[in-house]
């Protein structure tokens, strides 16, 4: 969770994926612009049912903490399970997905509690610019929202709606913009982002939006990519990866698991082998890249030995940066009706593959000690590589400036992080 204020009196907090960090940007915006005082605007998340149980949890001790503030809720939590949250008597206005990006949503709120349309009627993706992001290294930008898959585990497309893209001429606008301000690093994100442009005219692939956003900002210095499924990845972004050193080596995978018969089971489009396969292309066109991934473990039917699938992969893939999840039933999806495997197993098989990640990110950062680095200087006196690996880089804080980039050479690891 992350929590911004705006002015004196009024605040959003943020949960979840980046594309809420990007949406809570433009709220800040509209509260701004609409001179909204005394609200609290919470974007939730609902990707899993903690997600939202951490939620409505933070949405009580704000209220208690201020009494006097309204509090707007919004997010896919909202948009899926609007009555749940109209029935707590801390909210005000329940705001869809599709509402929270409109300015007319903060400078003249309805008089009705719930604001939630049908987010399947969304036919476009907002196109609003923001200005920047405050006290930010790098920012993130919205090419895609929706999805037009159905994983049998996920709520996300009914809180986001059907794919759609951005024009590729609004994102080389959004991201000059930016430059203007000093951002030297943009995080490229969506819901589904390599299956950006089907609902565009001429249909651009991923890669070919990409190649163009890079032709035509030539002063972007630093570009990353956000989560991508290994099997969409079209033959334009393959030859980025080669020859476009603007693109950060660091790639994080939808994965969820590495067993044919579970991903067959979550219905996913990949299969164990091309995961196999998609890390050793990129490792040969991209000698030193480094792959995160996103993960689900105790899926219902899992076994043991369909987990100890997903565990060999982490190791022959040498997946470093994990988000890993045990598996949490949401409800009206195929999933839920599955076989489940205990919640016990569910967490300690969890636990297991985040052990995995974690030698993986050891082993990693432990190869980075004394080879140089240029890294983007955060707040807090840390910086990230090109391949993500966090600094401390508190021993020469006085020569630091929020969002520039330097040249390192790490000297050993505390912790998670390299120091100099």
């Amino acid at each position: 969770m992350s929590i911004e204020k705006k002015d004196n009196t009024s605040k959003v907090v943020t949960f979840g994926c980046r594309l809420n960090i990007y949406e809570s940007e433009l709220i800040k915006q509209h509260v701004q612009t609409a001179g909204l005082k005394d609200t609290i605007i919470v974007n939730t998340c609902a990707v899993t049912s903690e997600a939202e149980r951490q939620s409505r949890q933070s949405i009580r001790k704000l209220k208690r903490e201020n009494p006097g503030s309204k509090i707007f809720v919004t997010g896919c939590a909202a948009q899926i399970n609007p009555d749940t949250y109209a029935k707590m008597d801390e909210i005000s206005h329940v705001i869809g997905n599709d509402e929270k990006l409109k300015l007319e949503t903060y400078s003249n709120p309805s008089s009705e509690k719930v604001m939630v349309n049908n987010i399947m009627s969304v036919k476009e993706t907002a196109h609003q610019l923001i200005s920047g992001f405050e006290n930010h290294a790098r920012a993130f930008i919205q090419v895609q929202n929706g999805c037009n898959h159905r994983c049998t585990f996920c709520t996300i497309p009914y809180g986001r709606g059907n794919s759609r893209s951005v024009p590729i001429g609004e994102i080389v606008r959004q991201i000059n913009t930016l430059l203007s301000k000093n951002i030297k690093e943009v995080v490229i994100t969506g819901v589904d982002v390599t299956s950006y442009g089907l609902d565009l005219p001429g249909q651009p692939s991923f890669g070919q939006m990409l190649k163009r956003v890079l032709a035509l900002c030539p002063d972007l210095q630093r570009l990353r990519l956000s989560s991508i499924d290994p099997v969409e990845v079209d033959e334009d972004l393959w030859r980025l990866i080669e020859h476009e050193k603007r693109l950060m080596p660091h790639l994080h995978i939808s994965l969820q698991a590495g067993d044919d018969m579970i991903l067959k089971r979550m219905k996913r489009r990949h299969l164990r082998q091309d995961v196999i396969d998609f890390c050793a292309r990129a490792r040969v066109l991209r000698p030193g890249i480094v792959f995160g991934a996103d993960i689900i473990a105790g899926f219902p039917t899992e076994t043991e030995e369909m987990f100890q699938n997903t565990a060999n992969l982490i190791k022959e893939c040498n997946l470093t940066w994990l988000h890993v999840f045990p598996y949490s039933e949401r409800e009206n999806t195929p999933a839920a009706n599955m076989p489940q495997v205990p919640h016990p197993i569910r967490k300690k098989r969890a636990q297991i593959l985040r052990t995995l990640g974690q030698e993986n990110l050891t082993q990693f950062l432990t190869s980075q000690i004394s080879k140089e680095q240029t890294i983007i200087v955060e707040q807090n006196y840390t910086g990230r590589s090109e391949h993500f690996s966090e600094i401390n880089l508190s021993s020469i804080k006085d020569k630091l400036n929020v969002g520039d980039l330097i040249t390192v050479i790490p000297k050993n690891i505390e912790g998670n992080k390299l120091i100099l």
